[in-house]
This record gives C-alpha cells, sequence and structure tokens, in this order.
C-alpha cells in the first residue's frame, strides 16, 4: 500500500472537489493520506475530513509560518487533540527563517511546545525546517536532553550537518521530490552518503 504521509486535504483549493480529490488518490494506489495541521484552531476542519474518509489520518500542530497566530497554544491542548483516534502525530512545527512570517523567538517558543507534546504522546514530531539548521539543532538537541521524542525531518532540504544530527538523534528523514530537481546534486549527495 502506497501512502501520503503528508497532504493538506483542508487547504481551500481542494474544498470543491475534494470527493474527486480522495477519489483519484485511491484511484492511482494511495491507500492511506495523512493531512497534516497547519493552525491548531482550524482543527475542527481536518477532523472533519478525517471522520468523512476512512483513509484518511491527521496530525495537530501550527506551522512556523503561523506560530504568531497561535502564541496560546500549549503541549496540555495539543495532548488532548491529539487523544482522537485518527491522529497520528505533531505538527507540523518548527522554524522557518527562509520567509521569517512569524519572528523567530515566537517559532522557537511555538517548536519546543510541539516537542513537548510530542514526548508526553508519543507520536512522532513532524518537523518543518528551512534556513534554521544551527537553531533547529540547537533545539532538538536541547529538548533530547529533557526526554526522548519520535521525529521526522521532513521534505528535508538542509545542510548534511543537520542530517547527521537528526540521525544522531534518533530522527528519521524524509525527502520530497526535490531530490529529482537538476540543481540538487548536493541533497542526493547527502541521501546517499548521510542516510544510507
Amino acid at each position: 500500500m502506497l501512502v501520503d504521509s503528508h497532504c493538506h486535504l483542508e487547504f481551500p483549493e481542494f474544498a470543491p472537489e475534494l470527493d474527486q480529490v480522495i477519489a483519484r488518490a485511491t484511484d492511482a494506489g494511495i491507500g492511506r493520506m495523512v493531512t497534516i495541521s497547519t493552525r491548531v484552531r482550524q482543527f475542527d476542519k481536518i477532523k472533519a475530513i478525517a471522520e468523512r474518509y476512512d483513509e484518511v489520518f491527521c496530525t495537530i500542530g501550527t506551522h512556523p509560518h503561523n506560530a504568531s497566530e497561535e502564541t496560546d497554544v500549549t503541549a496540555d491542548e495539543l495532548c488532548a487533540i491529539a487523544d482522537y483516534d485518527k491522529v497520528v502525530g505533531i505538527g507540523e512545527a518548527g522554524l522557518d527563517f527562509h520567509y521569517d512570517n512569524s519572528p523567530r523567538d515566537i517559532q522557537a517558543a511555538s517548536f519546543r511546545v510541539h516537542i513537548e507534546a510530542a514526548r508526553r504522546t508519543g507520536l512522532p514530531l513532524i518537523i518543518h525546517t528551512r534556513s534554521a539548521d544551527d537553531a533547529t539543532a540547537e533545539i532538538l538537541e536541547d529538548e533530547m536532553g529533557k526526554g526522548a521524542f519520535p521525529m521526522l525531518l521532513h521534505c528535508f532540504s538542509s545542510s548534511a550537518a543537520l542530517a547527521r544530527k537528526g540521525i544522531e538523534l534518533g530522527a528519521y528523514i524524509s525527502f520530497s521530490g526535490i531530490l529529482t530537481f537538476k540543481a540538487a546534486n548536493e541533497l542526493r549527495q547527502i541521501a546517499k552518503r548521510v542516510i544510507a
């Protein structure tokens, strides 16, 4: 069975034809889909989709772009929502210093709240990191010292140093179609040498 482990089915552009989107995925051999939360305050939309389709599961979290919108989200709240039986992960959360849509200190605080929820629930933390390798590694190492938690560096496009640090800390690393880009030779080398 193929699993689409990272989609955003609650995005408004899918709403007019969500049944057809799910049907096309199923026809293409996708047996399960995980729709990834980007705003805790919009979890009701994600939950409704997960309840409507047997093959759809979900996560709970605040994307770093949206961290300044949800500064009041707590680990207790994330853990309570994660108790829903179709929640299979925490996030996506992390640091995005490429766009800086939220202030960096707020992103970091939100990231740590999500890490605490992953630690407490045992659900994998789905980490979004872009142009923030050093800060991501520093937070992960510091938080791992407080207690282990499962994690996935998703859609990896960072440095070999962050890949090595992630593996050292027990992370899984996922690579996307970016690996096929002509300009992605360095990323292919990371996948071959660091991960293999």
